[in-house]
């Protein structure tokens, strides 16, 4: 196997979550088996977190990309999964349970004079009481999940809603 700059469990760990995740985008499963048989740029991970009743989702005013869900990169040696739990609580001072499978998984460039990279979304439900306490420069709010905020992403807007409205019907809860 080509060396990716990704050590082997974060690796692992992408791919089965990748094949796992509920909706693929970009064609991101055949984007990442080519990637992998070369340096590969850095994985990015995030959080689709709703509140219960699905009228909601946090999200996080990024400097550059406007309002988009807490996530980052995937550091050295952690699983994607992992650093998307990392950075919702370092993005939103909150920590929770992932729902499993992951929710979606694209391709995407993070900036313009960056090479595209693989995404992977994972799912999280929280109290709506909890108030989020974003880092200075960059704020969290719970955004009614039907208003269109301004993100660098707008392809997210119908898919963070169609999955929230596939979770409401078939009743996932927080403590599932």
């Amino acid at each position: 196997m080509a060396h990716t700059g990704l050590d082997q469990r974060t690796l692992t760990s992408c791919r089965a979550d990748a094949q796992a995740a509920l909706t693929v985008y970009d064609n991101a499963l055949s984007w990442l088996e080519t990637a992998v048989r070369k340096p590969m740029a850095p994985l990015a991970a995030e959080v689709w977190a709703f509140d219960s009743a699905f009228e909601r989702v946090l999200l996080v005013r990024h400097r550059r990309r406007g309002w988009v869900p807490p996530g980052g990169t995937v550091e050295a040696g952690e699983t994607p999964r992992e650093a998307a739990r990392r950075e919702l609580r370092e993005e939103t001072g909150l920590d929770t349970r992932l729902l499993e499978p992951p929710a979606a998984v694209t391709v995407r460039a993070y900036r313009p004079d960056w090479a595209p990279t693989l995404g992977l979304s994972y799912a999280a439900i929280l109290d709506a009481s909890l108030v989020p306490a974003g880092e200075s420069h960059q704020p969290a709010a719970w955004v009614p999940l039907l208003h269109d905020w301004e993100g660098a992403f707008p392809e997210d807007r119908p898919r963070i809603r169609t999955f929230a409205a596939q979770l409401k019907t078939v009743g996932v809860t927080a403590a599932d």
